[in-house]
């Protein structure tokens, strides 16, 4: 092999490398934009408001044993996913806007308001957003 092939294969190679790099950081296994230091919220406290909330008996949701519900989807690697209800790309407040008023997102849908405050929706959403 000569030295322009050698370097034609180098710069492939890197070419694919970076391309990866930047792929992963949508689909690898940190969430899209950090979502887990951008939360303020609790995971522990989250997981027990998900349960005190009754959650489960909408939606599956890993970690909460009880959580068998096939109302809703199952949150199986939330913090993976892109659009909340269909209607919002998936951050944080978006969460949150999303787990305290879910008829200002989405009028007509299922999801009841079930009166969470701002610090537990922050809680709730930062428990999600360990679903990876």
């Amino acid at each position: 092999m000569n030295t322009v092939q050698r370097s034609s294969i180098a710069l492939i190679a890197g070419s694919f490398a970076v391309a990866c790099g930047l792929l992963s950081g949508c689909i690898g296994s940190e969430p899209m934009g950090g979502y887990q230091s951008a939360m303020s919220g609790n995971p522990a406290n989250g997981k027990a408001l998900i349960q005190a909330y009754g959650c489960g008996s909408c939606h599956v949701i890993p970690g909460i044993r009880t959580a068998r519900g096939m109302v809703g989807p199952p949150l199986f690697y939330y913090s993976r996913r892109t659009i909340i209800a269909g209607e919002l790309p998936n951050t944080p407040q978006n969460l949150v806007t999303w787990i305290m008023n879910p008829v200002a997102v989405e009028p007509g849908t299922a999801m009841p308001d079930l009166g969470v405050s701002d610090s537990q929706a922050h809680d709730i959403a930062a428990y999600l957003y360990t679903l990876r």
